[in-house]
Formats: structure tokens, sequence, C-alpha cells
């Protein structure tokens, strides 16, 4: 079954929340007063959620552009979607500014750099708009909640065991990460680095990369690691643009089965490599419904809606979705290892 039909009626407001929406009055009304980004009193008709990915154009966050899109025709509020074009914490902040200034009512973004947003987000705030993060985290930061992918643990246990089953348990292997100030790129590393030791003795990383989102230098990184490490027998993908680029260079050095490649791919970008072998899994999660949870938290968070009623997950992309209250994370789900099995099930 593909996605955008699994992910049709995921989620539904709690029968509080919608109790709440349905006596609302629009802040447009006569006589109403609303600062920028207030929603006291508002429905959701009347309610602006903007997302700003890390970038945008590639299939990961236009995935869940799609996500949040079916969120807001399902639960009816407005959500404005837009990205650089390159993977630039500048320009990131450039279109973050521009939402500010625009009044929207729910901010939230995945930054390229969290300590660097984390300013911008502290302004929005004082703005009267609700900031969050999803995808990736802004920690010391004044986001209200955290839409989370997948436990730090899990995406970095499922890349290093997929990888190692792949070598044999053993091996040197080397990481083409992207953007190096991305908080869960370096959080899953951490644990990769941890896990690799503790569980895989005979396995060690020899080096870590850093290509940005750009899938061609990702794939001459790999290459050039392959030439500098002769001994390499494994290549981890650690984005949604390097995990097809390392697969790629193991294919056009004519080394599948030689060297193992594992990453965190959509499944239709990773479907070719993972069937000709020269990608062992790709460890990721249902992006579109990383994009519906959300628009559906930021209506919560515009309604002071209670992001620990999630009775309406009744999918089953979204049936393990839980919400943290102590660190402000709700979390989708544990990862999915694709392969060349179920990856042709999503049509992103």
């Amino acid at each position: 079954m593909k996605i955008s039909r699994k992910i049709a009626g995921a989620l539904a407001l709690s029968a509080a929340a919608a109790v709440v929406l349905a006596g609302c009055t629009s802040r447009n009304d006569p006589g109403q007063t609303a600062e920028p980004g207030a929603t006291d009193g508002a429905s959701t008709e009347d309610l602006t959620i903007a997302f700003v990915p890390k970038l945008q154009g590639i299939p990961y966050f236009e995935a869940m552009n799609t996500g949040g899109q079916q969120a807001a025709e399902e639960l009816g509020f407005e959500w404005l979607y837009q990205g650089p074009t390159t993977a630039d914490a500048a320009a990131q902040a450039d279109i973050v500014r521009s939402f500010i200034q625009q009044g929207v009512d729910v901010l939230f973004v995945a930054p390229n750099d969290p300590n660097s947003m984390a300013p911008l987000l502290e302004e929005a705030q004082a703005a009267g708009i609700h900031v969050a993060t999803t995808d990736t985290d802004a920690p010391d930061s004044v986001r209200e909640v955290f839409v989370n992918q997948a436990s730090v643990d899990g995406i970095g246990e499922a890349l290093t065991d997929t990888l190692l089953e792949a070598m044999g348990g053993s091996g040197q292997y080397a990481i083409v990460s992207c953007g190096e100030t991305a908080a869960n790129l370096n959080a899953w590393i951490e644990v990769q680095e941890a896990y690799t030791a503790s569980e895989y003795p005979d396995a060690e990383i020899v080096d870590i990369v850093y290509a940005g989102e750009d899938q061609a230098a990702a794939t001459q990184m790999a290459t050039d690691l392959m030439n500098s490490h002769p001994e390499l027998t494994g290549l981890v993908g650690e984005c949604t643009s390097s995990a097809p680029g390392v697969a790629q260079a193991v294919e056009d050095a004519g080394r599948t089965g030689e060297v193992f490649t594992v990453g965190l791919g959509t499944p239709q970008s990773m479907l070719p490599y993972l069937e000709s072998g020269s990608s062992s899994g790709s460890i990721l999660w249902d992006v579109e419904a990383l994009g519906y949870l959300t628009g559906w938290a930021g209506v919560q968070l515009a309604t002071d809606g209670d992001l620990g009623d999630l009775s309406g997950v009744d999918n089953e992309a979204l049936a393990e979705a839980e919400y943290d209250e102590a660190s402000g994370v709700l979390l989708l789900g544990p990862p999915t290892v694709f392969t060349a099995e179920n990856a042709g099930d999503y049509d992103y």
C-alpha cells in the first residue's frame, strides 16, 4: 500500500481539542484584537503553521511537506513551506525572519545550525509565535516541542547493526555525513562510535567527512575514502543525499559485494541500490507521517491542546507516537529498515 494512502486519516484531533476548536471564534471577527501569532479564540481556519526545512527540493523534505499539506487539508489550517535551495544556515535564517514578519501562528524549523537559529526562535517567540523544531532539534533554544522522527539510539544502532551484519561483524568503515553542525546527524554519529566500540570490537570507524546536502559531493568523497583506505569495507551515508551518494560510488567503482553501504535514504531514491546490492539497507522512518505529525503538533500548540493525547493515532505508521513532557519531545516511533523487499511500497 502506498504511503499516500496509508496516511489518509492517520491523525484526528482528540475529542477535547475538537470541542475547543468547534467553539472558537475567528480572530478576524469585528472588535477582536490579536497580536501576530496569537491564537486564543482562533479556529483552525485562521491558523497559519509554517515549516522551514534545511533545504527545499530534495525528496525527504518534499515528502514531509506532503504530509504537512495533508494534515492541513484534514485539520483545516494553512500550511506554509519554504526552505533555502542549499543547506545554508544564513539563507535559512532569512526565511525564518520572513515568517516572523508575516506573523505566522506556529513556526517549525529543521535547523541547519541549531546554535545560530536559537536567537531567531527567541525573536519569534517574543513576537507571539509558537516555536518548535522538527526533524532536527535546537535543544538549547526556546522551542516548545521537538517532533522527533526516531530515537537517537534507535537510529545509530540500526545503522551500525545493518552495516556490520553485511560486513560480517568486522572491518573498517567510514561515514559520509552532511552538515557539520546538524545536531541530529552528530548525535547519531556519537551513538555509532560508542556502539561500534562496545558491540563490534573487530570493527573500526576510520574517517568521518562532510558533504553538505550534495549527493554528487558525497559520491566523490566516498570514492576518495575507498582510495585512501584500501582496507575499507563499509560506508555510511548519514543523510538522505549522502545515502544514495555512497552507494553510487560503490557501483561506479565496481565494488558491489566488496564494500557495503547503508544510510538514511528515502525509499524510492534507494530502491535501485537496494536491488543492485550496492546498499544493504536504508534506515529511515515514515517521512510523510513525520510531516503530518508536525502539522498536528502545530494545531495542539496553537489551541493549547494536549500533545500527550495521541488517542487519534490509529494508523500503523503513527501508532507508536508518544510525547515526553519532561523533554518536550514528540516521538514518531522506532526507525524502519528499508530493503529491496519493502522500499517499493512507498511512493517518495
